[in-house]
């Protein structure tokens, strides 16, 4: 694939992903969350993603110390989230 269709590419993923951000940070702070806990909701949500393009796309297989990582992750928003 060409550069300049990659960073085309690149850039409309980003800037979708811009759109449905910005609304979904005032909604979210507006009803009581806190930006460590969206921004922590928003790296889970990038891993997720991610984890699917490079299996998916990429064809990179899934090792089980991703697996330990996200689930130390998912400990760390546990935690995040804790009253």
């Amino acid at each position: 694939m060409p550069i300049w269709k990659a960073i085309l590419i690149s850039w409309g993923i980003a800037f979708l992903e811009y759109c449905l951000m910005v609304p979904a940070n005032r909604w979210g702070f507006s009803n009581g969350f806190t930006g460590f806990q969206l921004k922590m909701t928003q790296e889970v949500i990038t891993l997720v993603v991610f984890t699917v393009f490079a299996m998916v796309y990429l064809h990179e297989p899934f090792h089980w110390r991703y697996l330990v990582s996200f689930a130390l992750l998912l400990g760390a928003v546990y935690f995040m989230f804790k009253k």
